[in-house]
């Protein structure tokens, strides 16, 4: 058994994003991220072979979404207790997080 708090352990300041596996078998991983003002760099989009379930703890993020066959590129914006599920190969990135406060990801990849 395990225990832990999400909320907990954050480093301050938080000069780059940190990765934290949670939970990790052969069909489910679990990843706490943090971020603060850090976002994908300019051209560069996830394609992920499996699904992501992502829920926003913390703090304030901008996801955008490219629909391959028309390009057109939709902006999510996320708050506190907002969740989104990104279907594989569903092309995406980080275009914003809040610059002053530290943005708390649970990312659950299946």
């Amino acid at each position: 058994m395990h225990t832990g708090n999400l909320l907990g352990q954050i480093p301050s300041p938080l000069p780059s994003e940190v990765f934290a596996d949670l939970v990790s078998t052969n069909n489910v991983r679990i990843e706490r991220i943090l971020s603060q003002g850090q976002q994908t760099p300019t051209g560069e989009w996830f394609d992920q072979d499996e699904h992501e379930w992502v829920l926003l703890m913390q703090g304030e993020a901008i996801l955008v979404f490219i629909t391959p066959d028309t390009e057109v590129q939709e902006r999510v914006h996320l708050g506190p207790g907002d969740y989104i599920n990104i279907p594989a190969h569903l092309q995406h990135r980080v275009e914003w997080t809040h610059p002053t406060e530290t943005t708390v990801w649970l990312c659950v990849y299946y």
